[in-house]
C-alpha cells in the first residue's frame, strides 16, 4: 500500500511539473505538459502558449498588411502593425504619427498647432459652407458630409482649422485676400460686375403647395451667417419678415444693415434689393465692399428656433425647403488672391508684406506710377 501511494505521488509530481515555470501563473497547465494560458498572454511572436509568460497587446485593423489567400487586405493584427508590442504592460508603443489602443488612428501633424481640431475622415465636412452643398432638395443648417464607408473610417484623421489659420497641420496664420489692382477685365468700358447672391423665401407647406402664404411666416425672425475667406464665421442679429407691400422694403433695409453691422466690417458694403409675390419673396444681396471684392462664400439662412440662452435669439421662420435657396446668380469681375497677388504673407504673424508700390491690408492701393 505504501509503495502505491510513493507511486502516484510521483506520477502527480511530474505531471505538475510538465508544464514551464507552471504556466508562470498566466494559465492551466493541460495535458502533456501543454499550458493553456488566460486570455491576452502567449509567448513569442506566434503568440503561442509557452509559458505565458508574455502579455498580448490589443488587435485593430491593420494599416498595411500582405494579403491572405483570398486577397483580403487589412485583417486584424496586433498593434495595427503601426507599433511594437511591450510585453510587460501589453501596450503598443505607436510609430509616430499614431496613437490610441492598438495604434488604431493617425495623430494629427502637429496636433494641429494648438490651432485646430483633429477630426476623423467622416466627419469632415463638404466646401466652406452649408449652401455649397444639398441633401436632395433640404438644405443643410451645418456644413454637410458623406456617408463614409471606407476600410479607415474612425482611423483617418486631419486637421480642421481654426478661423484665420491654414495649412495641413494649421502653423500659418492666414493673410487677408484682395483683388489683384493690375488686373484688367476683358471689356473695360462697362462697369464692372460686383457677385450678386439670391435668397429665395417661401413659406412651408401642408398639403398643396402654395395654400400657406408669405403672411404666415410674418413677423417670424431668422439671421444670416457670412463666412470671410479667412474662415471666420459672423453670424448677423436677428432680422424680422415683413410680408406686406408696405413693409417688406423696411425688410429689405433691415437686412442690408444686419450685413453691414457685422464686426470687424467684415462686410463693408452690400446692397439689397428684393421682389415679392404673395407665396414667394425673393431678395438679391450684392457684395460692392472693397472688403469682399470677388468670388465670396455663399451666405446662410438660419431658420431654425433659439430661445433662451442661444444668440442670436430667434423664434424661427418656416420655409419650404425646396425653394429656401441661396444661389450666386452674378460672378464677380473681381478676383479674391492672398495679399491681392500683389504681396507675400507673412505666415507667422497674418499680415502682407506688400511688394514695391503697393500697400493696404491685401495690397490693393497703388502708392507709386510707373
Amino acid at each position: 500500500m505504501l509503495t502505491s501511494i510513493l507511486a502516484l505521488s510521483s506520477f502527480f509530481a511530474v505531471v505538475s511539473a510538465g508544464c514551464d515555470n507552471s504556466c508562470s501563473g498566466h494559465g492551466v497547465c493541460g495535458q502533456r505538459g501543454v499550458c493553456d494560458c488566460y486570455d491576452n498572454w502567449g509567448l513569442g511572436l506566434g503568440h503561442l502558449s509557452g509559458d505565458c509568460s508574455e502579455r498580448i497587446c490589443p488587435y485593430e485593423f491593420a494599416w498595411v498588411d500582405t494579403p491572405d489567400s483570398n486577397g483580403n487586405f487589412h485583417k486584424y493584427a496586433e498593434c495595427a502593425n503601426r507599433g511594437i508590442c511591450n510585453r510587460d504592460t501589453a501596450e503598443c508603443e505607436c510609430f509616430p504619427g499614431y496613437e490610441g489602443k492598438g495604434c488604431q488612428r493617425t495623430s494629427c501633424p502637429n496636433d494641429c498647432s494648438g490651432h485646430g481640431r483633429c477630426t476623423y475622415i467622416e466627419d469632415l465636412s463638404y466646401a466652406a459652407v452649408a449652401n455649397d452643398f444639398y441633401y436632395g432638395y433640404f438644405s443643410k443648417d451645418d456644413a454637410a458630409t458623406f456617408n463614409y464607408y471606407a476600410w479607415d473610417k474612425m482611423k483617418t484623421r486631419g486637421c480642421v482649422c481654426d478661423p484665420e489659420y491654414g495649412d495641413v497641420d494649421c502653423s500659418k496664420r492666414m493673410c487677408q485676400h484682395g483683388t489683384d489692382i493690375m488686373d484688367q477685365r476683358d471689356n473695360m468700358a462697362r462697369a464692372a460686375k460686383y457677385q450678386t447672391q439670391s435668397i429665395v423665401f417661401r413659406a412651408d407647406y401642408e398639403g398643396v403647395l402654395g395654400t400657406n402664404l408669405l403672411t404666415n411666416i410674418a413677423s417670424q425672425t431668422f439671421a444670416l451667417t457670412f463666412k470671410s475667406k479667412l474662415n471666420e464665421t459672423f453670424t448677423t442679429l436677428p432680422i424680422k419678415f415683413y410680408a406686406s407691400d408696405s413693409a417688406f422694403p423696411e425688410f429689405i433695409l433691415d437686412v442690408q444693415t444686419a450685413l453691414q453691422k457685422l464686426p470687424n466690417r467684415v462686410i463693408d458694403k452690400v446692397e439689397v434689393r428684393g421682389s415679392r409675390s404673395t407665396t414667394q419673396a425673393t431678395i438679391n444681396i450684392t457684395f460692392v465692399g472693397e472688403h469682399v471684392q470677388g468670388p465670396q462664400n455663399l451666405l446662410s439662412v438660419r431658420a431654425i428656433s433659439c430661445g433662451d440662452g442661444c444668440t442670436p435669439k430667434l423664434n424661427g421662420i418656416e420655409l419650404y425647403p425646396k425653394t429656401q435657396n441661396i444661389t450666386s446668380v452674378q460672378l464677380s469681375d473681381f478676383n479674391s488672391y492672398e495679399c491681392g497677388r500683389r504681396g507675400k504673407c507673412d505666415y507667422s504673424t497674418g499680415l502682407c508684406t506688400c511688394f514695391a508700390g503697393y500697400t493696404g491690408l491685401s495690397c490693393g492701393t497703388i502708392t507709386a506710377l510707373v
